[in-house]
């Protein structure tokens, strides 16, 4: 059991919270336009000629790949910033600079998680299986944008936007404008989080010459970014609710996100940053799961 925490601590598995919500929307977006093409759909959740034990299976498997494709992107980051990491005091005690677990088995852990990863898209769809070494490239690939540009944070974002699309391809096979929406939604809320936990090692970031927002801009001018960064988030929620032509607990759940995308930056200043963890976690944890609880509520009761 110590070993399995341990690695669960590695991957920081509780951010899983961030993007498997969005996974969850776009897998529900999915399955109602499949379901609302088959004939006896009408008014009943549960339409004829429609086997959801496959659902069910699929659905498994979406949140398999997510949980694999996650951990494999964070374990590979913790196996390259190694070094990084034993330097800076605020990560020193991670487990690999403090030799819970070596860099070795973390590279393992990461090549298994990937291979884990192809395997489950393969039993998807043939379109989730062709994309998924594009996946990977995109989710491993952020790890090394650090070393070169300021602009890893919307790497970031990329990697987890690719939850919604990847969820709703899952289900129907092919693409559709409203989950790129949501996916553009989650690129700009991610990357605007993402630069305010990097306020914490500007300094340190600095001294090893790697690249972030506020490396290259300092705190305060990092900080306007992020705020640009969710007010464009806010943008493709508000957009995602006209395209979808949502109803009424759409946007009492797009309210919610909106409020802790302001309430985050009300608690985090240049000069204050002791509330960083509290915008980080609690604030966008809470973003995302009410969030989609209300837009997957929204489907339903639109029927």
């Amino acid at each position: 059991m110590t070993k399995v925490k341990s690695y669960l601590s590695l991957i920081k598995f509780s951010h899983t919270i961030f993007a498997m919500p969005f996974a969850f929307i776009g897998f529900f977006i999915g399955l109602f336009e499949i379901t609302s093409l088959i004939p006896g759909w009408h008014k009943t959740i549960f339409p004829p000629q429609f086997n959801w034990k496959d659902l069910g299976i699929k659905f498994g498997l979406v949140i398999l790949c997510m949980v694999f494709a996650r951990s494999a992107a964070m374990a590979f980051n913790r196996y390259l910033d190694r070094r990084y990491d034993a330097k800076n005091p605020r990560t020193a005690i991670r487990e690999i600079p403090s030799g819970i677990i070596t860099a070795k088995n973390a590279l393992a852990f990461t090549i298994i998680s990937s291979l884990l990863f192809i395997g489950c898209t393969f039993f998807i769809n043939q379109l989730c299986f062709y994309l998924s070494p594009v996946a990977l490239a995109v989710v491993l690939g952020y790890s090394y944008t650090k070393r070169f540009t300021p602009l890893c944070h919307l790497i970031l974002g990329v990697g987890l936007s690719l939850a919604p699309i990847g969820a709703y391809l899952a289900v129907t096979g092919h693409f559709s404008l409203l989950p790129v929406i949501f996916s553009l939604a989650v690129i700009f809320w991610v990357s605007g989080f993402d630069i305010i936990y990097a306020l914490q090692d500007e300094e340190f970031d600095k001294s090893e010459q790697l690249y972030s927002i506020p490396v290259w801009l300092g705190k305060a001018k990092a900080l306007r970014v992020s705020e640009l960064l969710h007010l464009l988030s806010a943008a493709a929620v508000v957009t995602a609710g006209f395209v979808g032509k949502f109803g009424w607990l759409y946007w009492m759940g797009a309210a919610v996100f909106v409020f802790m995308l302001v309430y985050q930056h009300s608690v985090v200043k240049p000069t204050d940053l002791r509330k960083v963890n509290l915008a980080f976690m609690t604030a966008n944890g809470i973003a995302s799961v009410v969030f989609a609880i209300f837009v997957i509520a929204d489907l339903f009761v639109s029927l």
